[in-house]
């Protein structure tokens, strides 16, 4: 398993390690320069001393001629040379390196069997002196010097190491702590982690965290609110079957069955509604994810409704009509959609008067495609429309068409819920072409 203090050790050792390989170079790079100017100038003072040495001594000087390849008693590697003016060599210090002759004074370099020699010359009237020395021999002694830091820097980099471990531990320690706060929760425990001695680095991941348990709680709320209401809300049809089905045992002739049987009936189709309804609110809630999003044709959705409610529109003698404009479409589920326009329609022709009218348009506002569902019915008050579109919220028993079932007040929670999961605003106008009447507006963002 990936242990972030483990890749934390990596990456700070091998910083380390990389740094100290770079130091030992400069120090090379640095040392090498600082023995250069050094030795350069000690080549000026020998190759000075030399010539004027020989310059005193030129009378009795006696020429030696340079042994190339050949033992010297000098096998140092500074090397001075005496030569005449047209190159005839007088004396080497060592022999053993055959240098080329030159008589351009100053600083110099040159190759000698393979290796870089430097050089400082002077020239007299009658000779030419020389002071040269190896290249190599520098590099070496650089070499040495900065091999010195060597030791020191392994020692800090373990000095260093251990420092980090303990550096490491105190920095985790809060992030162990939150562990260990999470680890002693029970399963149903969603309290927020404290957070006010976390380090200021841990303060986004501990808010996140906060966050996600609140989210959880209002989802298990809602959940258990859901549960409850629907608890309560299926016991009593189940309570109506149960006495419909008495009376329907305890009935004395055709006619009494008959009337108990449409009456056991209706209480199982309100059942069924009932249960359809809840399903439908459970997957239209906010922690669900949308399946299915494709662009959709709003003009097609509102033709499609109309034409699945047109029956039982013709049969009360309402006018359901659909006016829709070309070339509006939104992103969203199908299916939820459907749900939505037919639980608007399905309220309206519930709530409006036979031979009524009710139209359903597509259309676009203030740039936003829109659904509009109006109606002819009684309306909700001003004071109750705030309250509409909560669970199990009933409209007046007294709206209701005689023979109709009651609804089960879930038809506009599941409009508003799936309303919000494609980003659309519910709201609810009176009717701008009847009064009371009622429009229920769909925007979508």
């Amino acid at each position: 398993m990936r242990s972030l203090r483990g890749d934390l050790m990596k990456w700070l050792l091998g910083a380390l390690g990389f740094g100290s390989l770079v130091l030992v170079m400069v120090a090379y790079v640095v040392t090498l320069g600082e023995m250069n100017e050094v030795l350069d100038e000690n080549l000026r003072e020998v190759a000075e001393a030399v010539a004027q040495y020989h310059a005193s001594a030129q009378v009795t000087a006696k020429p030696r001629p340079a042994m190339p390849g050949g033992q010297s008693d000098d096998d140092g590697d500074l090397v001075s040379l005496v030569w005449q003016r047209d190159g005839t060599p007088v004396f080497s210090s060592n022999p053993r390196f055959a240098l080329r002759f030159t008589d351009v004074p100053g600083p110099g370099r040159f190759e000698v069997a393979g290796e870089e020699w430097r050089t400082y010359t002077v020239v007299l009237t009658d000779t030419v002196v020389q002071a040269a020395q190896r290249t190599t021999a520098r590099h070496q002694m650089a070499v040495e010097s900065a091999s010195k830091l060597f030791i020191p820097l392994v020692a800090l980099i373990i000095l260093l190491a251990g420092l980090i471990v303990v550096a490491l531990r105190r920095g985790m320690r809060p992030l162990d702590e939150a562990t260990g706060q999470i680890a002693r929760r029970s399963a149903l425990s969603l309290e927020p982690i404290a957070s006010e001695n976390m380090p200021r680095e841990m303060q986004p991941l501990v808010a996140a965290f906060n966050e996600l348990m609140q989210r959880l709680s209002n989802a298990f709320s809602m959940q258990r609110r859901f549960v409850a209401d629907a608890a309560h809300e299926l016991r009593s049809p189940v309570t109506a079957l149960r006495l419909q089905l008495t009376l329907l045992d305890r009935a004395a002739d055709a006619a009494g069955r008959l009337a108990a049987s449409a009456d056991l009936r209706l209480g199982i189709e309100r059942s069924e509604r009932l249960v359809e309804q809840l399903l439908q609110l459970s997957r239209a809630q906010p922690d669900v994810d949308l399946h299915h999003v494709e662009r959709l044709s709003l003009g097609d959705l509102v033709r499609s409704v109309v034409a699945e409610f047109h029956r039982e529109a013709v049969a009360r003698g309402i006018d359901l009509g659909a006016s829709t404009t070309e070339g509006i479409s939104v992103d969203g589920d199908a299916m939820q959609l459907r749900v939505l326009l037919n639980n608007l329609v399905r309220n309206a022709l519930r709530y409006s008067p036979d031979g009524s009218r009710v139209d359903v348009v597509s259309a676009v506002e203030e740039g936003r495609p829109v659904l509009r569902v109006i109606d002819n019915g009684p309306g909700i008050p001003a004071a109750d429309r705030d309250h509409v579109f909560e669970r199990f919220r009933r409209g007046s028993a007294s709206h209701v068409r005689k023979g109709d079932p009651a609804g089960s007040g879930l038809g506009l929670a599941i409009v508003h819920a799936i309303a919000q999961r494609h980003g659309a605003i519910v709201s609810l106008y009176s009717s701008p072409e009847a009064a009371p009447g009622l429009e229920v507006r769909v925007m979508f963002g």
